[in-house]
């Protein structure tokens, strides 16, 4: 693979000194942080195709929303969706953190669960919500990430969509899963799949359809893919399923001003999710590729509990639309 390309970005990140490598950036927020002051309210929605969808919303009588979707195994408790809602109140924002089929700690109702392009999830919860706010912003972290772009480059976007963040972004799906294979990354990729296993597991109890013999000698995200993921959604196989929901393919044909924030350290991502030189003339599509942040990282020490990553994404959603 050729080396990753860094991108000018004047207010570049730096990290606190004890987290002197992207492993500790990356690991340190998801282990350590907690964010108070958040107080959702849980409203579950009907999807067309009568699975449900619950979504975790603070509403402080804002015409202004924005939309976080978290990224693979996530949820709307992590403190990376808590932060970014956080932030977003203190800029005057209604703050929507949905999760996906299966992550709310409840199963859903469907054999299938989530993916990385299950647009038509995302869908649903902008048209629920654009029945109560003239104006929609997006955030997507990591496969929450990858599943907004594809939505913006495939989708017919509604009109109340306006801007839109996209952080720590697997933009080529068949290479970062290459890259979270790699020997250093072992310990992600194993606590990946274990969620995923288990909650194979506990589906297979109530669709004796999916077979769940020798799963747990699945050594990589691929195999798990390619296994499960793949045929529950319909996809071939796994590099079926890469190729058809990469946000790679879809960056072309977006809109709507967008930023896509990658670390250039980040442990998970190829380099092939920064493509500095595609987007340098897009005239939608921004991209900032910080030295430092690692995945889903971006800790500040100080700074009344914001991160990087969250102040960033605030001052590109506050800008003026058009």
């Amino acid at each position: 693979m050729e080396e990753k390309t860094s991108q000018t970005n004047p207010e570049a990140y730096k990290p606190p000194f004890f987290l002197f490598n992207a492993h500790l950036e990356t690991i340190f927020p998801s282990l350590f942080r907690r964010v108070s002051n958040v107080p959702f309210v849980r409203e579950r929605i009907v999807t067309p195709d009568e699975d449900f969808l619950d979504l975790d919303w603070v509403k402080k009588g804002s015409s202004k929303l924005v939309i976080i979707s978290h990224g693979l195994e996530g949820n709307s408790t992590r403190g990376y969706v808590k932060g970014m809602a956080r932030a977003a109140l203190m800029q005057g924002f209604d703050v929507l953190a949905w999760n996906f089929r299966g992550c709310s700690g409840e199963l859903n109702s469907k054999m299938k669960f989530y993916h990385s392009g299950a647009t038509d999830d995302l869908g649903v919860v902008i048209e629920h919500a654009r029945k109560s706010y003239p104006e929609i912003y997006l955030v997507g972290f990591s496969l929450g990430g990858n599943l907004t772009l594809k939505f913006l480059g495939e989708q017919h976007v509604p009109k109340e969509v306006k801007r839109v963040v996209a952080l720590s972004v697997p933009l080529n799906l068949h290479t970062s899963c290459q890259q979270i294979a790699l020997p250093s990354n072992w310990i992600y990729q194993r606590r990946f799949l274990k969620s995923l296993q288990a909650k194979v597991e506990a589906k297979a109890k109530h669709f004796p359809a999916i077979d769940t013999t020798g799963m747990r000698e699945l050594k990589t995200l691929m195999d798990f893919d390619d296994r499960y993921t793949a045929p529950l959604h319909g996809f071939e196989n796994a590099v079926d399923y890469y190729q058809r929901c990469s946000a790679i393919h879809f960056l072309a044909d977006i809109n709507i001003p967008t930023l896509i924030v990658n670390a250039k350290n980040d442990p998970f991502l190829s380099s092939d999710c920064y493509p500095v030189h595609e987007l340098k003339s897009h005239p939608y599509v921004s991209l900032e590729v910080p030295t430092f942040g690692g995945h889903v990282g971006f800790a500040q020490i100080g700074k009344n509990g914001l991160y990087w990553s969250e102040e960033r994404a605030l001052r590109f959603l506050s800008q003026p639309t058009v």
